[in-house]
């Protein structure tokens, strides 16, 4: 029986990332300003999906079709810009990954039921479950909120974390979200880890006295599951009511959906572009969910955090131009502050955190973001955090799941950082009012 199981399992894997036959991935590594803009030059024409962005001095990730890939290489090498292979065949890749994820799924189902795995990527489901259990257990400091519920109808779930269950109005909130990007999968878990740290394992008791917390770890699912099921680089919603094309080119890119500048710079009015903006701004519920809990919380909202992948870079405002907003030099002191405590804790092998102002670090505007609205609307430290790495090698194609608790404990400690630099800001501007 053993053996069968085994066979089933390598069939179900490997009929799986069909559309990926073929396909490259490559590290590309821009020298000058003149690189790094030309490559952003070629997106368009070579049909290029960068996994994370290609900056001066710091290599990025892009996949490349089979029909593109030499033409790509050529123009690299017209311009002297270094590259070298991360994956030569992507879906060997995928499919190697999804094995060891799936014995790694079936063995913690049968150690911990629905405890939460951080050796392996999480479901949503069994997020879900999480958030509910925690809520549960806890129920003098959690409260599960369902927001609203996506497109295709599943709950977009989140906890409020406080001892005063958000009635004391002289705590500064924070507000952390994962997920917007479907096929970023290390980044809920550094939002359930938050969770984990402030209701299970609490070894900082002052954050919790200082602060109210508001944690969602996918913003969303729908995306997220079908990364899981379907696609697995799948970047979008699922929505299908935006254009006449929406149904055979389904989703919008929820990062360019948010009312700042939305669908000025960065985007997409092609249904089937990964960053398609959509109809209008807040046209998709997921993002409404988000811009309900900012609003709402919006007089002691002192940080933002939305968590994606990957980079290693603590990115803040204005990403539509490249301006500084008035309070750049906070949002940059308090960067640098999250990006040394996470240095403190980090592996060598994991690049340092890059830490500056969104466009002028990756090269290129982007217009409809949550970072850039979160501080149009008042949020005085909002930033994008783009967590480490992708493997690379002859097997795996995704970061080794061994890496998701070094993850999630290093980014805690930028968290720890960012929110008591943030209380102190937040005190002093009450003070002066």
């Amino acid at each position: 029986m053993k053996v069968l199981a085994v066979l089933l399992l390598c069939v179900a894997v490997y009929a799986k990332h069909e559309q990926y036959a073929g396909w490259k991935s490559y590290y590309v590594g821009p020298k000058s300003q003149e690189q790094q803009q030309f490559i952003g030059s070629l997106v368009e024409e070579y049909e290029l999906d960068f996994l994370s962005h290609a900056i001066i001095e710091q290599e990025g990730v892009v996949l490349v079709k089979p029909e593109h890939q030499d033409g790509f290489i050529k123009a690299l090498e017209e311009k002297g810009i270094a590259y070298r292979i991360h994956a030569a065949d992507v879906k060997a890749a995928l499919d190697f990954d999804d094995a060891a994820i799936e014995t790694r799924r079936r063995e913690n189902l049968a150690r911990n039921g629905i405890e939460l795995p951080y050796d392996n990527y999480q479901e949503i489901e069994v997020i879900d479950a999480y958030l509910a259990d925690v809520a549960r257990r806890y129920p003098d400091r959690a409260t599960l909120v369902t927001g609203g519920n996506s497109f295709e109808g599943r709950p977009i779930n989140y906890l409020r974390i406080s001892t005063t269950n958000f009635e004391d109005e002289s705590k500064p909130v924070i507000f952390i979200d994962g997920g917007i990007h479907a096929r970023e999968w290390i980044s809920p878990p550094t939002v359930t880890w938050a969770i984990h740290k402030l209701l299970e394992n609490v070894t900082e008791p002052d954050l919790l006295e200082r602060f109210d917390w508001i944690l969602l770890p996918v913003v969303n699912p729908d995306g997220y599951k079908f990364t899981f099921t379907n696609t697995r680089f799948w970047r979008k919603t699922r929505s299908t009511d935006q254009t006449s094309i929406s149904t055979s080119c389904p989703g919008v890119d929820g990062n360019r959906n948010y009312d700042y500048f939305w669908n000025t710079v960065g985007t997409s009015n092609n249904a089937c572009s990964d960053t398609f903006a959509g109809s209008t701004a807040f046209s998709e519920v997921e993002t409404r969910v988000v811009r309900s809990i900012l609003h709402e919380h919006l007089n002691r909202l002192a940080l933002y955090l939305t968590m994606h992948s990957h980079g290693s870079m603590i990115l803040y405002p204005w990403g539509n131009d490249g301006s500084l907003s008035n309070n750049a030099l906070a949002l940059h002191v308090v960067g640098v502050a999250m990006a040394d405590a996470i240095a403190e804790l980090s592996l060598p092998n994991f690049r340092r955190y890059v830490v500056g102002n969104s466009m002028l670090v990756i090269g290129y505007a982007t217009s409809g973001d949550s970072e850039d609205y979160a501080h149009y609307i008042g949020v005085p430290l909002s930033y994008t955090v783009e967590l480490p790495g992708l493997s690379s090698g002859l097997n795996g194609f995704h970061l080794d799941p061994i890496y998701i608790e070094q993850v999630c404990r290093e980014t805690w400690e930028g968290i720890v950082a960012g929110a008591r630099r943030a209380g102190d800001l937040f005190v002093s501007l009450a003070h002066r009012n």
